[in-house]
Formats: structure tokens, sequence, C-alpha cells
């Protein structure tokens, strides 16, 4: 799955998830960038995101993640 596919499919998710159509996300998006982005939703987030791609995060993994991109970077590796 290319980068491009990957960001797409998360854009999706991040829209479904704070239920806003109008959504834009970038590689250095931040959780201070989106409102009513905070620790539950995040919870939510990453949920709605394992079960979009199939894939599984260890909370090392997410942790580690300050930006979209760091998710997306994540992505790459497990969907290759």
């Amino acid at each position: 799955m290319s980068k491009e596919e990957i960001y797409t499919r998360l854009q999706s998710v991040f829209r479904d998830v704070f239920d806003n159509d109008t959504l834009t996300i970038h590689a250095d998006t931040t959780a201070a960038d989106i409102d009513d982005w905070d620790s539950l939703s995040h919870v939510g987030l990453i949920v709605a995101i394992e079960q979009a791609f199939g894939v599984r995060f260890t909370s090392r993994e997410i942790l580690s993640w300050t930006r979209v991109g760091e998710m997306a970077d994540a992505l790459c590796q497990k969907c290759s």
C-alpha cells in the first residue's frame, strides 16, 4: 500500500471519528490541531485505525507518536 493510499484511508478514519467531513490531515498534524482530539478520542481513533487497516499496534508504538506522519509510517511498515 502506498503512502498516498494510507493517507487517504487515514483521512477517512479521522473524519469518521471526529465527525467532520471537511477535516484534512497532513504528516505534521497533531492532536493540538484538531478540536476534540483528547485522550479519550485518541483511544477511539487508534481502534478505528486498527480496524480500518486490519493491524494491531503495541502500546510502545502508540505512545511514540506525536504527529499523524508517525502513524502513517507505522502503517506503511505494517501494511507492506
